[in-house]
């Protein structure tokens, strides 16, 4: 009974950052393993907030010295507020962390449409002595946002982290939120976006979706080009600050400006993808591109041009395989790198401030030492997997393609991830060189003939596969937590408005483990096997 009683007090009681609520009901979500999610967006703003302050000043005194006048724009230059909207608040531990940490900020709107999450928000926000800063609000997420449309009502920032998909909010979310405003999205439906379902995803996402190894990185991609095409349909565009894979979700934190001349680049940003079927390799096709189309008055000028189409043939030209056409993507640059560094030196300057500033720390690292102009990548077990091959050590993978003239990086997304500009040609022919010595078993081969097709192909580069030191990038040698393991048991989600913490939280998780197998044992004591029901099924139908 004692137990049960410290339980319960435990439910009730939530510290994390400087923060901690109290929860008098199980109908309010949270969720403990979301703590990185909020430390980052801490960070994040921390940094963002002092360049949108600059931002608007540097405006504003531009606006004046055209006007000539400075008393009119005095309030303008010398106060710039900083609102940030939290549309899904739930407990409001988000909010108020962000009312106590995060420097230069005026107002907070804590929003849910639950009446039980208000009230509960209310009495943490006094018990946290926040009032002056935090304020609630009771309405659905998309009407709050569409009454701040004017240009004189719109946040700084603008803060989604739903349970599901976050596109249903995008629409009034690009158009709420400040010229220059910071828009942070996330999204935990990555069964949807990692392709096991693209018909799915091409509904909520506009994008089709594909089954294949870099899918984290692609979940990322195809939620900043869904977050792109709402922002274009008002003469708006997004600049991408930073873009994590993270546990069971993504989170991407993007600037929102206005400008119809930038949106007419949105097309070069944009690629269809070709995914081989045999070895799957991934081949882009921009929707559009600009060339130079100098004159006279202005040399630098360039022109639109739509690319032409196919980039690949019927047949893949290294495993002879059709492929699956997924996308569009968006396929710039998903990082800001000087933006990630000076977060990454806020957390380091500050450690006290993060309860996973390590992880933050190795993250951050790892995202700063990504090929930026390469979008997605291999990744090791897959490439030698498909060829039936002992896997070649991670350093003399990247060695080869550093003597092959090309770079390489490693991607936060995945532990075996291989980034590079390297041509596949390249990567199958340092395979192939691998075989040499470490040849695949005569059998497997012959019963593959994909494998076969791929290995038995001329090599046409120089491969040398001698190691070297800048091979290990300098976040491994530094060892930094770089991947973290799972973070709780039975961790992920959560169920909606529950408070995920306790064991008895995790009892459901518990009770679905195996559940088919399960159900397949009883099936058999019964005398019949699953097998038979399907097929009586399948008959009455």
């Amino acid at each position: 009974m004692e137990q049960s009683t410290k339980q319960e007090k435990a439910l009730k009681t939530i510290k994390e950052g400087k923060a901690e609520i109290c929860l008098k009901t199980e109908k309010v979500f949270y969720n403990p393993v979301q703590e990185f999610n909020r430390d980052l967006s801490i960070a994040v703003l921390s940094i963002f907030t002092d360049d949108y302050k600059a931002e608007k000043l540097t405006r504003a005194e531009k606006k004046i010295s055209n006007r000539q006048n400075n008393t009119e724009g005095t309030n303008e230059v010398n106060e710039v507020p900083v609102t940030i909207l939290e549309a899904l608040s739930a407990t409001g531990l988000r909010s108020i962390r962000y009312a106590k940490e995060v420097p230069n900020i005026t107002k907070i709107v804590a929003n849910d449409l639950s009446e039980q999450a208000v009230q509960t928000i209310r009495e943490n926000i006094v018990s946290n002595n926040v009032q002056s800063i935090v304020e609630t609000s009771h309405d659905d997420a998309c009407m709050l946002m569409y009454k701040h449309k004017h240009p004189m009502k719109r946040f700084a920032a603008i803060d989604l982290d739903p349970y599901g998909c976050p596109s249903m909010f995008l629409d009034s979310a690009v158009q709420s939120v400040q010229d220059g405003g910071l828009l942070l999205v996330t999204a935990t439906d990555m069964a949807v976006l990692a392709g096991n379902s693209p018909e799915t995803c091409y509904c909520k996402y506009g994008a089709v979706s594909l089954k294949t190894k870099c899918c984290h990185e692609m979940a990322l991609r195809i939620l900043l080009q869904c977050i792109e095409q709402h922002a274009n349909r008002y003469s708006r565009y997004i600049v991408p600050l930073l873009s994590i894979s993270a546990d069971f979700y993504i989170r991407v934190f993007v600037k929102i400006y206005s400008g119809a001349f930038h949106c007419k680049k949105t097309t070069s940003k944009l690629s269809m993808v070709y995914q081989c079927v045999g070895c799957d390799n991934i081949t882009l096709q921009p929707l559009g591109g600009f060339k130079p189309n100098p004159t006279e008055k202005n040399p630098e000028q360039m022109k639109a041009y739509l690319p032409t189409v196919p980039p690949v043939s019927e047949f893949c030209v290294h495993c002879n395989q059709r492929h699956h056409l997924g996308g569009p993507i968006w396929s710039a640059p998903i990082h800001d790198e000087v933006f990630v560094s000076r977060v990454l030196s806020h957390v380091q300057d500050n450690p006290q401030l993060f309860g996973t500033g390590k992880r933050i720390e190795g993250v951050l690292s790892m995202v700063r030492e990504e090929l930026q102009e390469v979008p997605l990548y291999y990744t090791l077990d897959k490439l030698f997997g498909r060829v039936h091959l002992e896997t070649m050590p991670m350093l003399v993978m990247r060695s080869a393609i550093l003597n092959a003239g090309y770079k390489v990086s490693y991607s936060h997304a995945s532990k075996l991830s291989i980034k590079t500009a390297a041509p596949a040609q390249v990567i199958w022919d340092i395979i192939r060189t691998w075989e040499k010595t470490h040849p695949v078993k005569a059998a497997k081969l012959e019963a593959d003939p994909v494998s076969r097709y791929i290995l038995r192909q001329e090599i046409k580069t120089a491969i040398d596969l001698s190691e070297r030191g800048d091979a290990n990038p300098t976040s491994r040698r530094d060892g930094r937590l770089r991947f973290q393991f799972n973070p709780a048991p039975h961790w992920g989600p959560g169920s909606r408005a529950a408070v995920n913490v306790g064991d008895e939280k995790i009892s459901k998780a518990i009770r679905n483990q195996n559940k088919n197998s399960n159900k397949d044992r009883r099936a058999e004591k019964r005398g019949h096997s699953p097998q038979s029901d399907e097929d009586a099924k399948k008959k009455l139908t």
